[in-house]
């Protein structure tokens, strides 16, 4: 689905923890850190179909170090847990504005679901939620 708007701002919070956008059919968002890095559109959050998309908690202070330009297209966001493998195009953006109330909504449901919470990080000996997708892809 193409939304056909284009940014006409985009504004890194002063604290690192959000990213203001507006484009220009008017419509104005101020999406946390922590909402974009956990629906990066990376592999590692996506996986390589919609059966391997993962749930990612621990993420609650998590901050974006720097938004790079793609193109005319899309940015990469770079958070400060290193990850910097999404590329978050407009339409995609758009959606997470429009979409944030029932997204994060689904999202809390599925960090209790999963047993996991914003702030902790799973520990290596737990069960894992994440790793290498196998494709060799190196999107781990």
């Amino acid at each position: 689905m193409s939304t056909e708007c284009w940014p006409t701002e985009i504004r890194l919070s002063a604290d690192r923890r959000g990213l203001e956008i507006g484009f220009d059919d008017g419509a104005r968002f101020a999406l946390p850190a922590e909402y974009l890095r956990v629906h990066s559109p990376s592999a590692e959050v996506q996986g390589h179909s919609p059966a391997e998309r993962k749930v990612i908690g621990g993420k609650r202070n998590v901050m974006i170090l720097a938004v790079e330009p793609i193109g005319n297209y899309a940015v990469k966001l770079r958070f400060d847990d290193m990850h910097d493998t999404g590329i978050f195009g407009w339409d995609y953006l758009y959606a997470l504005g429009r979409d944030r109330d029932a997204r994060w909504s689904t999202y809390l449901a599925e960090l209790e679901a999963k047993g996991l919470d914003r702030d902790v990080v799973r520990s290596a000996a737990a069960p894992a939620t994440g790793g290498s997708c196998g494709s060799g892809c190196g999107c781990h």
